[in-house]
């Protein structure tokens, strides 16, 4: 009974105590196999091994040692995840609610947001360079390329499947084309929306980060954590290329985590999906 009241926080500690463990044993493994194999000394292996599999003592001194440039790439990389982020969500929920309007109009556009969306990044991010310049803002507008399509396709799904029976009955009720949208259809695809945004929620850090690597954004003097991880590799850093991608998943948590609270505030006391959950 208390395994199971207590298992949320029991079987995360577990597990983090079951990776350490492998952890410090693959690198007490790497070192023992220099020394017994290649015939490197006690401190060369362990040199070695520090750039193979750094202990998570040592990626934090990296992190400690490195803070004032971390901290400036962090404020960077996630200024322009939160805009991007935004930008697409409510840019695609927009774009969603003209296609579930208009039919003629989704049928012209919505190809070319498939296009767009099956472009790769890393032809794009150079011509969003040419056009606009690298930076801040170059990666923004690569963030908010990648969350786009996600809350567009679900929006717009959510949108155009709305009960009949509901349309009708506000059909019978002689309820006004702005009603029907706003008090109906909006509130249905809700579900829809929060997992678009959700999926844009995940892919805005790595939007961030990746468009970071190939926009370089130390030109204009805005170097995010996609940028740093390419000083620090180029650097043999090893410590600190793991301290940034623990930054950068931390990032990722924080979004994930703000947008499923927002998932749970916006349906909690009305759609069944949560309130099963509550029960």
């Amino acid at each position: 009974m208390f395994f199971k009241k207590y298992s949320p926080v029991i079987m995360p500690l577990l597990s983090t105590v079951v990776i350490l463990v492998i952890w410090y044993t693959l690198g007490s493994l790497i070192v023992q196999n220099k020394m017994a194999s290649d015939g490197y000394g006690e401190e060369d292996a362990e040199a070695i091994r520090r750039i193979q599999l750094p202990y998570p003592g040592e990626i934090w001194d990296a992190m400690v040692t490195e803070r004032e440039d971390l901290l400036a790439a962090t404020k960077n990389t996630f200024t322009a995840a939160i805009i991007g982020f935004v930008s697409s969500v409510a840019t695609g929920y927009l774009i969603a609610m003209i296609f579930a309007a208009s039919l003629p109009f989704k049928q012209g556009v919505y190809p070319w947001v498939l296009i767009l969306q099956m472009t790769p990044v890393v032809i794009l991010a150079p011509i969003i360079v040419i056009w606009i310049g690298a930076g801040l803002t170059a990666i923004t507008v690569v963030t908010f390329l990648i969350g786009f399509f996600p809350v567009v396709a679900n929006s717009t799904q959510g949108l155009v499947s709305t009960d009949r029976n509901l349309l009708d009955l506000f059909s019978v009720c002689n309820a006004t084309k702005s009603q029907e949208v706003f008090l109906l259809r909006v509130p249905y695809s809700m579900p829809y929306f929060l997992t678009g945004m959700k999926i844009a929620g995940t892919l805005a850090p790595i939007g961030a980060i990746t468009g970071d690597i190939f926009v370089g954004s130390s030109a204009s003097g805005g170097a995010g954590l996609g940028f740093m991880t390419i000083v620090y590799n180029s650097n043999v850093k090893i410590p600190a290329l793991f301290a940034t991608a623990t930054i950068a998943c931390t990032i990722g948590f924080v979004f994930v985590g703000s947008v499923n609270l927002i998932h749970w505030l916006a349906l909690r006391k009305w759609h069944d999906s949560m309130i099963s959950k509550n029960q």
